[in-house]
């Protein structure tokens, strides 16, 4: 297996054009083949909120050795319109690339770049010889990539046969394209600078972090999922729905994330592991009934997907703009666990902890992520499925005491679980401050004993949550400088930490990944000079820092224009501290 890119040891290949055209499925299927082909990859699809039309495109970087991010510069362009073309064009290293449709014309006078090469190809023609519909371009393209890069065709048609299973003139029709794509580009020996020679083909993944979560809650028992489709978490829903009879789940489409919050905190109190999924909006609508989970105990978990807002902001972008509204959202007072995963690994296993830690302590979980993470694509390694203990806490199938006391009094204030239809218990719970039984209170001194009762649970949680590797570094032992950073600024800052090893600066990152108890002992870990990178314009985990530790950075690298940060963006602001 060789990869050999224009500029580093990866291969990046930008497929554009507008929505409708494939743009996600072409860059999707050139990743699973890199991955077939025994590659890592990882692809990232950048969209406005448009039905149809707008600028689309999809980022793909392979490599022999682990991609964790993107890098913002590209040896490919696959321009599906000739937009695509010029809004690329910067971006292309010297020495690099790209394939437009013949049909679309580029004057001599309109050709800026002289140290790239345009590659013509009959994209429109192939399809009409072949009759097949407009969008089937996007097939013959990835054949004339196959070409300029060495991928073997042979990986994409058959992922084309697996993707159509049963659908054989589909199949044959797109296979053919994929050919004549091939044919058309190998015929020239355009000599392309950049190799992607396939070797052995190991047992990954190609997945999102969306998928990840889901698989993560299927793995943990999670059989009922209500959401309302909210970019950029609805593919949750999606993936549940996909998989429903095949998990024996219970998934609903409710009207709104209101009525998404109280069912899944419904399915709770009836004793099924329940969850839900949204964005910023969709938890805004969402927290009288979280505060409602936890005055009632129901452990409940919620994928909280970040997008850029206020309002509606930018509805298909990133952001990681709701960490404080995650962990001080609602009213009132209660205890909840913030989980922030940084890759889609960490949204499989988070995930699946996040169940047992809502059910051990009865509390509301949040698995804060952000579009970067759960709409992006990575290569990786098998999730080994039993590694996942699913622990059902003070859950009980049958009462043998005295009256049952849903809330009774406990030493780590947590209380035996039952749920209705419990033999011997009858439950009782309701949205109001209570007694042991369940029986509304307003006094005093029963109110100051259950609000104490529930914080009980504090060390406790803290105590299991430190188990969970709350803060992971990375990189060298004895830093010049230390970066910190959360959620999907994991990929960028492991990917400049290389960059930046290569040059001899001696450098360390610091992933926090519990925001909800903040965990103890990040201050050991804050070695040299430090600077904190954030996907927003106020440096909200540098609040939540101070807040716990009376740590302020110095030193910032923000960016809140949707987009992430990339490797390059870190190097510099690294450079920039250390001068």
């Amino acid at each position: 297996m060789r990869c050999s890119g224009l500029i580093d040891d990866t291969v990046t290949v930008l497929i554009g054009g507008e929505a409708g055209q494939g743009i996600s499925r072409s860059g999707m299927l050139l990743g699973k083949a890199m991955m077939r082909g025994g590659f890592y990859a990882y692809g990232a699809i950048d969209y406005p909120s448009l039905i149809r039309g707008g600028h689309n495109f999809y980022t793909l970087r392979g490599s022999s050795r682990k991609v964790f991010s993107n890098s913002g510069k590209l040896d490919l362009v696959v321009a599906l319109n000739k937009e695509s073309i010029f809004s690329h064009l910067d971006e292309v290293n010297p020495g690099g690339g790209i394939i437009y449709d013949e049909k679309d014309a580029i004057p001599d006078e309109e050709r800026s770049r002289g140290d790239i090469t345009y590659y013509p190809v009959p994209l429109s023609d192939i399809v009409d010889e072949l009759g097949g519909p407009k969008i089937m371009r996007n097939t013959v393209a990835l054949g004339s990539v196959a070409a300029l890069v060495g991928l073997d065709v042979d990986i994409l048609k058959g992922l084309i046969a697996e993707t159509f299973e049963g659908r054989d003139k589909i199949i044959s029709m797109n296979v053919e394209a994929i050919q004549k794509g091939w044919e058309n580009v190998i015929e020239f020996n355009y000599g392309f600078q950049c190799t992607l020679e396939a070797g052995e083909n190991p047992e990954r993944m190609w997945l999102t972090g969306n998928e990840a979560v889901a698989l993560g809650a299927q793995a943990a028992g999670c059989n009922f999922l209500a959401a309302y489709p909210m970019t950029p978490a609805s593919p949750v829903l999606h993936y549940f729905s996909g998989h429903d009879e095949a998990t024996d789940s219970v998934v609903i489409q409710t009207e709104n994330e209101i009525a998404a919050m109280c069912m899944t905190v419904g399915a709770s109190y009836a004793g099924v592991r329940s969850m839900t999924s949204t964005s910023g909006g969709g938890f805004c609508l969402m927290t009288e009934a979280l505060s409602m989970a936890a005055i009632q105990e129901n452990p409940v978990v919620v994928m909280l997907g970040q997008r850029p807002g206020p309002s509606t902001g930018l509805a298909t972008y990133s952001a990681q703009g709701d960490l404080l509204f995650a962990v001080y959202g609602a009213h009132g007072e209660f205890q909840r666990i913030v989980l922030a995963p940084g890759d889609a690994e960490e949204c499989f296993f988070l995930t699946a902890e996040a169940f047992n830690l809502a059910e051990r302590f009865q509390i509301p979980v949040i698995v804060l992520t952000d579009k970067e993470i759960i709409e992006s694509h990575e290569t990786v390694e098998v999730f080994d499925v039993s590694k996942v203990d699913i622990i059902r806490g003070s859950l009980i199938r049958k009462w043998d005491g005295d009256e049952y006391l849903r809330f009774k009094f406990t030493e780590d204030g947590v209380s035996p679980r039952a749920v209705p239809g419990t033999e011997n218990a009858l439950v009782l719970s309701n949205s109001n401050e209570h007694t042991e039984r369940g029986f509304v209170t307003s006094k005093s001194e029963p109110t100051r004993l259950m609000v104490d009762k529930r914080f009980r649970k504090e060390e406790h949680i803290r105590r299991m949550t430190g188990k969970l590797s709350p803060i992971k570094t990375f990189g060298s032992d004895d830093p010049d400088i230390t970066m910190v950073g959360w959620g999907s600024t994991k990929g960028p800052a492991l990917e400049a930490m290389g960059l930046l090893s290569g040059q001899g600066v001696k450098v360390r990152y610091v992933q926090v990944r519990i925001m909800e108890p903040f965990p103890d002992g990040l201050m050991e870990h804050l070695s040299g000079e430090t600077v904190l990178f954030e996907n927003n314009r106020t440096a909200e985990l540098g609040t939540l820092i101070k807040l716990n530790t009376g740590y302020s950075f110095n030193n910032v690298g923000l960016r809140y224009d949707g987009r992430p940060l990339t490797p390059d963006e870190m190097v510099s602001k690294v450079k920039e501290v250390l001068r």
